[in-house]
């Protein structure tokens, strides 16, 4: 299978600079196959930023990707090529391929649903805001509108840290975020005091 791509690979009409042998160059990870949903989307966004930094156009990205495939996630391929016209084969309509069978459009609606109604509850604030900046990927509308990120991520906090942080009056969500920490270590520190005294 590895020499069917290579083959591809050596075949294909190259332009002036060899852009398959710099995307090579950089690393790219490969891909055998997950029943994680979120490892298949982060490998395609990993993909893409291999891809922006090299301004590639649509064939080399898809061949490139296509390169990448091993063990089951090749044998996949091959089945599922069968009626595609690889010559206009856009990056957009690879990646609906690709998640109709690894990131389906249920699990992304899940994951938006998961976003628009968050709470912390007693997950830490580091954790919390790692699922929020993931959740922004899939709700595009909030994490492009600033006050609407940022009230967003106030209202899904922690009651004691919201106070506290609606306290320090945050002009941005980075702002949130650091007052968050603060105040997640300042209400460690009361409990580890009341502890104490006891």
């Amino acid at each position: 299978m590895a020499r069917f791509f290579e083959k591809q690979f050596q075949h294909a009409p190259r332009p002036q600079h060899d852009v398959y042998g710099q995307f090579r160059m950089q690393g790219p990870n490969e891909f055998s196959s997950t029943t994680d949903p979120c490892a298949a989307e982060g490998w395609i966004r990993s993909l893409e930023v291999h891809f922006h930094y090299l301004n590639m156009g649509d064939a080399d990205r898809v061949r490139c990707a296509t390169y990448m495939f091993r063990d089951d996630a090749s044998l996949w391929w091959e089945g599922a090529e069968h009626g595609i016209n690889l010559a206009t084969l856009t990056w957009v309509r690879f990646k609906e391929i690709f998640y109709d069978k690894y990131f389906t459009a249920d699990v992304r609606g899940r994951l938006k649903r998961e976003f628009l109604t968050p709470r912390q509850g007693d997950t830490i604030v580091a954790e919390f805001v790692r699922k929020f900046d993931r959740g922004c990927h899939f709700v595009p509308f909030i994490a492009r509108d600033a006050a609407e990120k940022l009230r967003h991520f106030l209202d899904c906090l922690r009651p004691t840290i919201h106070r506290d942080i609606m306290m320090m009056q945050p002009m941005n969500y980075a702002a949130a975020t650091a007052y968050a920490f603060q105040a997640e270590q300042a209400l460690k520190d009361i409990d580890f005091e009341m502890q104490r005294k006891r």
